[in-house]
Order: structure tokens, then sequence, then C-alpha cells
């Protein structure tokens, strides 16, 4: 007898994935695609041929690899869930990429155009907000940890994903955040609140990020937080040279995942072949 999934399916791995302590972006992504999956999958069966199948719709819709292999995490993880282990598929094979795409990466004076235009349209909050994650190398999600006593301290301890981890916080930031958080006259608590003292959702960050791209002249395609935090990462690597030390500020458990954010662009990667001086 083969497994049709349940109504209530989702709503029990939604809650599997909360007592696992999954983040609140992670569990949104997950039942997101397995949303997406439920949908193209409809009354059928669900087994090891219909989850090939899926993953071959996913590659001729024309997903990215990427994509598809984060698709199909959410979806290996549910049918783990279920007891359907026989169901999990493999990922796609990614070659490991030797520079990465010129129009997506957002470069120091770009960021720097949104500073000044987010401060030029009176959007003070989203300023400092993009210097703090930019000038410590958070995750959005990590935004809530920036509180007035953290500020004091100068430095943020921050609890995700089982692990804990400690954020120091640039002097120049912490005067900067510490006026700010006078002039909102908040005493204590996160810094970064909506006008209901309600923490900014990844979205609001988002969106608004996206509002300054036409004032400031910077291709949207290069302006969401994480390429904050991506910036933060190169620029780092470039001042240091220390790979080791820049993954313990970024949480990362491998290396090989900060190695990624220090992929260089298309045209940098030109400039060091013509270098090598092998075409007379």
């Amino acid at each position: 007898m083969g497994y049709y999934m349940k109504k209530d399916d989702i709503e029990k791995f939604a809650k599997y994935l909360a007592e696992d302590e999954k983040s609140k972006g992670t569990i949104q992504k997950y039942l997101h695609d397995i949303s997406t999956f439920t949908e193209w999958l409809g009354s059928r069966e669900l087994n090891k041929e219909h989850t090939v199948e899926w993953k071959e719709s996913l590659i001729s819709a024309g997903y990215a690899s990427v994509t598809i292999n984060s698709m199909l995490s959410a979806l290996n993880s549910l049918l783990k869930f279920l007891g359907l282990d026989e169901c999990r598929v493999k990922f796609l094979r990614i070659q490991r990429r030797v520079f990465c795409d010129q129009k997506k990466e957002l470069g120091k004076e770009e960021y720097r155009k949104l500073l000044e235009t987010a401060r030029k349209r009176g959007k003070e909050r989203l300023a400092l907000l993009m210097e703090t994650i930019c000038g410590t190398g958070i995750r959005v999600s990590e935004v809530k940890y920036i509180t007035v006593e953290a500020v004091r301290k100068g430095r943020a301890d921050i609890s995700l994903k089982g692990k804990i981890r400690t954020i120091l916080l640039p002097e120049r930031l912490c005067r900067k955040l510490l006026l700010f958080a006078q002039k909102q006259k908040t005493d204590s608590g996160e810094i970064f609140v909506t006008a209901r003292e309600k923490s900014l959702s990844r979205h609001q960050i988002w969106k608004e990020m996206k509002s300054l791209c036409q004032y400031a002249g910077v291709e949207s395609s290069k302006v969401f937080p994480h390429n904050l935090r991506h910036l933060f990462a190169v620029a780092y690597y470039r001042a240091c040279g220390d790979i080791v030390k820049l993954a313990d500020l970024m949480g990362h458990t491998s290396i090989e995942t900060t190695r990624i954010y220090l992929i260089s662009t298309g045209m940098e990667h030109r400039k060091q072949l013509e270098q090598l001086g092998l075409v007379t």
C-alpha cells in the first residue's frame, strides 16, 4: 500500500522543524518548498518515481541548480520525517564556481550610495540597520540581538541554530546605535523595531532596501540583506586574510561555506588572467 499525503502532514512537519530548533526563516523556506511539491504532486502517491519526476520537472523549468538542491533538501527532510527514506532524491552535482556574477555583486561604492540615499530620504533607521549588518557580518535573522544592552557592552551574544557566538561591535557603530536609541527613547531591548515596537521582519528589511535602488542608481538585483553580509566577508578577508577567523565571525561550521563568500567577480578574475602574461 503506497503513501498519500494527509492534510495534517505539513502541520506536523512544521511542528517537528520548530522542535528541532530550526530558524523561522528556514521553516518558512521549507514549508514554501513543500507546498510547491504537494501542489505539483496533487492526489498522486508519494513514491520515489514521483519525487525523481519532480526533480526533473524543476530542471526542465529552468530553476538554478542551487535553488533545486535547496528545494530537494526541504523535500528530503519531509520524507525523512514521514519515514519514507526510500523516496529521497539525490542532489544535483554542482561544480565549484571560480567566480561570481558581477550583476549580483554589491560593491563598496554602491553600498555607500545606498547609505547616502537612505539618509537623504530621511530613513535613518534603514541606513543604520544596513551599516550594522555590513559592519558586523550578522545575518538578517540576527538583527534582534542588537540590543541597547549589547551595544553598551560592545558585543552581542547570538544564539542561533544551536550555537552561541559573540559578535564584537565597532566603537563607532556603538556610538551611532546608542544615539539612535536615545532619539527613539529606547532604554532597553532591541534597537531596530517597528513603530509598534515589534521586531523587523526579514521581508520588511528586504522591501525597505529595495525601495532605495531607483533613487541610489543601484541595480535592484544587487540589493538584499544577505549581500551586506557578503560584502563584510570580502572586506574582512581582504584586510586580514584569515579565513579561519572569518568563518568564526560568520558563524560557519565549515570553511568551505566561507569560501563561497570570497569568490571574486568575473571582471576581477579576467584581470588576474591578463596579469599572467601568457597571451602575447
